[in-house]
């Protein structure tokens, strides 16, 4: 039988985030990730403002500098005619960072990883799969895991077990939290396209007419694009064949129909059940809920990651001393989920509000593209562009952003990349 201080399942941002923290902090911690890389597609592929914010506290800004991104300073609407509106402007943000940053995922945790193997008491575990929780009467004391390349089984014990594994979490289901729905309105068709400089979108950009919505996503050579669909309409979609999803696609953004052909089948698309929900309590004792593990978000505004980084840092601030010290209990634990409450309703009243007035109207709605007007907030968004500010702050960083403690900043420095 194994034994760490703090065992964190699942090697996404948030995973990551509080292993590379609470090393630093002093704390022994194991950070298990099923599979044996990061290189998955179609994953969140945003550093949002204060994740970079972040990145320099950590000393981490220099060597994410030499990692391949592209940085957007714009969200846009696409209007009739080719023209543009802006949604949010980035320019606009406080401090050092006025970006987003589009990076892939897997170099981003590559990143942290290289960074936590320099840290004593931080370890990572790859092809490391947990398949159960362990107790001992009402405390969760750890986990059962089996190795994806040799079939060896095991067991880790912990004082503290934290579940980053993500919306479809195994801890989550095993302590059987009870949690708010909120629904949605639409699920997610991940596809990519190429990409040419001369194209009219730079940042982020995305139109939504008839039915259906497309959202561009710039990644270098290639747009990540997500193509909204009325919720549960999967099937149906697939069932009209790729010619009429390519014609969807061009009806949307007729510029694209240079490249549509790139779509090859109706299985090209990769689907992403859309969830919005959040657990009414993020703890039992012994085990704590970051993430998407404990607040499924829309992919409205790309959110997801920032809010999970920022779930990290808070947890690493609250625990880090505890941990070291061995008294962990459920009033502990309890501050994480109060002190990142706030920020996470907000933010999902926010993307509940944009789906029930606008996104499922839009999804639910008969009207072509040609027939469909500038919304007004936009329109005044133009007439009077500081309002732009708003979203890009409410986007980028978010209420309540959180600071690196004071035990994990450190000067900046580059990383050796392994």
């Amino acid at each position: 039988m194994e034994r760490t201080t703090c065992l964190v399942v699942g090697g996404g941002p948030a995973g990551m985030v509080l292993g590379l923290l609470l090393a630093r902090g002093g704390v022994e911690v194991t950070v298990l990730e099923k599979h044996g890389d990061f290189l998955r597609d179609f994953r969140g592929d945003t550093v949002h403002a204060s994740t970079l914010n972040l990145l320099d506290e950590l000393g981490l800004g220099p060597a994410f500098e030499q990692v391949p991104h592209q940085d957007v300073d714009k969200i846009e609407a696409l209007l009739d005619g080719g023209a543009k509106a802006t949604i949010a402007d980035l320019s606009r943000l406080p401090g050092p960072n006025k970006r987003i940053a589009m990076v892939p995922q897997w170099d981003f945790l590559d990143l942290l990883a290289d960074a936590g193997k320099l840290e004593p008491t931080f370890a990572l575990r790859m092809n490391t799969e947990v398949t159960a929780i362990t107790r001992s009467g009402n405390r969760v004391t750890g986990v059962k895991y089996r190795d994806r390349v040799d079939g060896h089984e095991g067991e880790i014990v912990a004082d503290l077990v934290v579940a980053a594994d993500g919306r479809s979490s195994i801890l989550r289901a095993a302590v059987e939290l009870p949690v708010y729905s909120f629904g949605a309105p639409m699920d997610v068709w991940w596809f990519r396209l190429p990409r040419n400089e001369s194209d009219p979108v730079k940042g982020g950009g995305g139109r939504f007419s008839a039915g259906s919505g497309l959202v561009l996503i710039p990644r270098g050579e290639y747009f990540q694009c997500a193509f909204l669909i009325r919720k549960g309409t999967d099937e149906a979609v697939r069932a009209e064949g790729v010619e009429k999803f390519r014609e969807r696609v061009v009806t949307l953004v007729p510029w694209l129909a240079d490249r549509v052909e790139h779509i090859r089948t109706i299985d090209d698309p990769k689907l992403l059940d859309v969830k919005l929900d959040r657990l009414r309590h993020w703890h039992v004792d012994g085990l704590l809920c970051i993430g998407d593990a404990a607040h499924a978000m829309s992919p409205v505004g790309g959110v997801g990651i920032n809010l999970a980084v920022q779930d990290a840092v808070a947890a690493a601030t609250v625990l880090a001393r505890p941990l070291r010290d061995g008294r962990v209990t459920t009033a502990t634990l309890a501050k994480v989920r109060g002190r990142r409450l706030f920020p996470t309703v907000v933010i999902q009243t926010m993307q509940r509000v944009i789906h029930r007035l606008f996104l499922g109207r839009k999804l639910n709605s008969t009207a072509t593209v040609s027939s469909t007007g500038t919304p007004f907030m936009l329109r005044v968004a133009q007439k009077l562009p500081f309002l732009q500010a708003v979203p890009a702050y409410m986007i980028a960083i978010g209420p309540r952003p959180e600071h690196a403690p004071d035990f994990a900043r450190r000067a900046p420095q580059t990383i050796a990349r392994s």
